[in-house]
């Protein structure tokens, strides 16, 4: 809270204080009022304010000429509100109040004891590279709500843009327009995998042509993983059709382990499977590209002191 050394002068007065036929008075005599109606005492509300006693006796004489009624009744010790300064207080002390209120959670965000945050992220990124950053800041900053939409790539950079959320963590490829900052923080691999139904295809050295003549398990095409795969696949002059399309790789692990065809993914969800012996990573003579999972800042939105604090922590 500002603490105000020294005597309101009367130059000061006379910009604060306008004509009584507006009844417009400065907010810094109602925070005056306020404490001299809380103490019951000018001097007291002085010391609490870091002005004078003769400052704070000059502003309750101005507003009660701003107003044309006393606000206070003087006695021995300290003063008391008339009636229509009580009416007046319980209007003024709502108000100030309810900025103070507003002040203390201001400084809170400020120190990291209240906010929210605001995070796009799809399943691969949320699940295989933000869920541990996250434990940590909730462990570190308790208090801060972290708010998680989940959706595809474009759809993330589609809230980002618009100022729905603070920043986004997504795969590429990334299209995107002016303003977004871009920083790439872990490779990804896409891959094709089969259970044992498919055991024909262990070991061997593939050409994606083949993939043609078997079910194809995959994403929706509204995914950065769709797209990319397509795009690669497209260069070699394949182009698939496939039988599955489904909204989550998981489901993707799940219908491939049933053996009900060739399943498309990330291979992080696909590793403890692999690992395992349930399912079979297929080998082709050149392997899809490795790309990147990124966090996307939008530069030309403000980013609050707790996002600020989350991003510093992804490595």
């Amino acid at each position: 809270m500002l603490c105000y050394n020294g005597s309101i002068s009367l130059e000061t007065n006379k910009k604060l204080i306008v004509s009584r036929e507006d009844m417009n008075i400065s907010l810094e005599y109602y925070r005056i009022f306020y404490y001299v109606s809380m103490l019951g005492s000018f001097t007291q509300a002085a010391e609490k304010l870091c002005i004078s006693q003769p400052a704070v006796s000059q502003v309750i004489k101005q507003m009660e000429k701003n107003l044309g009624s006393a606000l206070f009744i003087r006695l021995p010790k300290g003063v008391k509100l008339t009636t229509e300064g009580e009416v007046l207080f319980s209007y003024i002390k709502k108000g100030y109040e309810y900025i103070l209120l507003g002040e203390s959670k201001f400084h809170k965000m400020l120190d990291l004891e209240q906010g929210e945050i605001r995070i796009g992220a799809s399943d691969m990124t949320l699940q295989f590279y933000l869920l541990p950053i996250l434990e940590e800041f909730h462990s570190k900053y308790p208090k801060i709500k972290v708010n998680v939409t989940n959706g595809p790539t474009p759809e993330t950079l589609e809230s980002l843009e618009n100022g729905m959320i603070d920043f986004g963590v997504v795969s590429s490829p990334i299209e995107h327009g002016e303003g977004l900052k871009v920083r790439e923080v872990r490779p990804i691999r896409d891959i094709f995998i089969a259970s044992s139904r498919y055991q024909q295809l262990k070991g061997e050295c593939l050409e994606y042509t083949e993939l043609q003549r078997y079910p194809i398990i995959c994403l929706e095409k509204n995914t950065s993983t769709r797209t990319y795969v397509n795009q690669f696949l497209l260069e070699n002059q394949v182009v698939l059709e496939p039988e599955f399309e489904l909204a989550t790789s998981d489901m993707i692990v799940q219908f491939a382990l049933r053996g009900l065809g060739i399943g498309q993914v990330v291979r992080d969800f696909a590793a403890k499977y692999i690992e395992s012996g349930e399912l079979v990573e297929l080998e082709f003579k050149n392997k899809i590209p490795e790309r990147q999972i990124c966090v996307v800042k939008n530069e030309q939105a403000p980013c609050s002191k707790a996002a600020k604090s989350l991003l510093d922590m992804i490595p």
